[in-house]
């Protein structure tokens, strides 16, 4: 289990939640932003334009993500307020994995930066591997075509014949599969690593 990593190792547990505490919080702020860049003022409204993870998160997905390493977010929006329907939604729901490539690209930029100059001495290499590997992880797990993550959204802008699908159980039903399955998991993973080492270069 991933409450057994902080008493094997401390400094990675916390470093692996506070990853994820800020990647999901940038994740969710970056669907809000894009709402209201497309006409929507409800994450507004609603006071989901904050910083303040717990909103975005909540508390059971906090604990979740201390004892299971997993968490999820949320922001309200109105897709009734956007000024195109169709690709106001696909822009709105591909800017929170957008969000996480760019959280990567970032680290990774760092992790370069560091290795070739004296930043090394000041910015950790483990952790900002471990920032660019999970936001990476988190782009291709939302970029999934599965309700009710983002990647369905977008397909389902592109094949209308999805829609219907959305608010279904069966996604939930799927995700939960994918969640217990060892295989899923070390293939997001693997390939999570194998973009990382294609832009590092190794």
């Amino acid at each position: 289990m991933f409450l057994e990593t902080i008493f094997q190792d401390p400094v990675l547990f916390f470093r692996i939640i506070l990853v994820l505490i800020v990647s999901i919080t940038l994740h969710e702020l970056a669907h809000g932003w894009a709402a209201m860049g497309q006409g929507d003022d409800t994450p507004q409204k609603e006071g989901h334009i904050t910083l303040n993870p717990v909103v975005h998160m909540g508390v059971p997905s906090l604990i979740f993500l201390c004892l299971a390493g997993i968490a999820w977010g949320q922001m309200p929006v109105n897709p009734r307020n956007f000024r195109h329907p169709k690709w106001s939604n696909v822009i709105v729901s591909a800017a929170g994995p957008l969000m996480n490539l760019a959280i990567a690209l970032f680290c990774i930029g760092l992790l370069k930066l560091s290795n070739e100059t004296f930043l090394r001495q000041v910015l950790s290499s483990q952790f900002l591997y471990i920032a660019a590997l999970y936001n990476l992880a988190l782009m291709l797990f939302n970029f999934l075509p599965i309700p009710p993550l983002d990647g369905f959204h977008v397909a389902s802008e592109f094949f209308p014949g999805l829609k219907p699908l959305q608010g279904s159980p069966w996604g939930y039903a799927i995700l939960m599969v994918l969640f217990i399955s060892p295989v899923f998991g070390r293939s997001l993973w693997t390939a999570s690593a194998l973009v990382l080492q294609a832009i590092l270069g190794t």
